[in-house]
């Protein structure tokens, strides 16, 4: 099954959300009002909605030792699509929280990760995946 997934969130401010994720990440811009905006985020639609009160779920897990926010999305892309992105955040110098790199390095499951945050907190993680059969084997 090919499916598009659809998510909307909440952030603080559009003007510099609608710019991180069309500049900085390369997204699409669909429909979009003062208080909203839809994108294409890898073939995907966000729906992002203004919530200048929006409050972080504190809470963090770790991945590869560090600490990120437990509530994240993200997409998994091919590996060339993921060495271009992770070439292109680090050219705008983009923060990550954790930069890219192999984890599970010769094992069935090795896979690209990177992970950051849009302007408002919202966590992202991306991942592309040596051998994309093993998406979801452990």
């Amino acid at each position: 099954m090919n499916s598009i997934f659809h998510l909307a969130f909440p952030v603080k401010d559009i003007k510099k959300t609608k710019e991180f994720y069309i500049n900085t990440l390369g997204c699409k811009i669909g429909k979009s009002s003062e208080n909203w905006l839809n994108l294409n985020f890898f073939g995907h639609q966000l729906s992002i909605h203004l919530h200048v009160h929006m409050k972080l779920d504190p809470r963090k897990i770790l991945v590869d030792g560090i600490e990120v926010p437990l509530n994240h999305f993200g997409v998994i892309l091919k590996k060339s699509e993921w060495d271009m992105l992770a070439k292109r955040l680090a050219k705008k110098k983009v923060k990550f929280l954790i930069e890219p790199h192999i984890r599970h390095e010769n094992q069935v499951c090795e896979q690209g990760a990177m992970f950051l945050t849009d302007p408002s907190g919202n966590g992202l993680e991306f991942k592309c995946y040596t051998d994309p059969k093993h998406i979801f084997e452990h």
